[in-house]
């Protein structure tokens, strides 16, 4: 069981240098293709939908959050991460999934409905659902780089 390794060493006295790259070689076989950013400085913005990331809806309703704080911790609902989704339709139905830091949160009766009333204060919604689901349970690593430096938690 027990074998011998054995490293075979070659001594040499010197080793011939690589070939060194030349600008002139290069041109000789590089031809300049498209100018790729002309082409995307030259384009457009997309028209995202209003209800899409990005859309003025849902951007609102994301502002619109943010005004929502947590009445034990000083940060807003939407840095904590207790929204998990938010999903408008072009009819202006708005759904928001979201969580509460435990189910014996005391706000666990009045924040939903608060989130409701300011989601569908939003102009654009016509109708706001609140989902309130503990699955997955909110941790502390769901919240935003700037609730946690307002928490001083980095």
């Amino acid at each position: 069981m027990n074998e011998e390794r054995r490293i075979e060493v070659e001594e040499v006295d010197a080793v011939a240098a690589p070939p060194r790259a030349r600008v002139e070689d290069a041109r000789e076989t590089f031809e300049r293709k498209r100018d790729y950013l002309e082409g995307f400085l030259s384009q457009k913005p997309m028209d995202v939908p209003k209800g899409e990331p990005g859309g003025a809806t849902y951007e609102a309703i994301i502002d619109a959050l943010k005004d929502i704080f947590d009445p034990e911790i000083p940060v807003n609902i939407y840095d904590l991460g207790l929204i998990y989704n938010v999903e408008v339709t072009d009819a202006g139905h708005a759904v928001v999934t979201m969580t509460l830091t435990t189910p014996h949160c005391p706000v666990a009766e009045s924040m939903p409905g608060e989130v409701e009333l300011r989601v569908g204060a939003v102009p654009g919604v016509g109708h706001a659902e609140v989902n309130l689901v503990w699955d997955p349970p909110w941790d502390p690593a769901k919240m935003s780089d700037e609730a946690r430096l307002e928490l001083g938690m980095l």
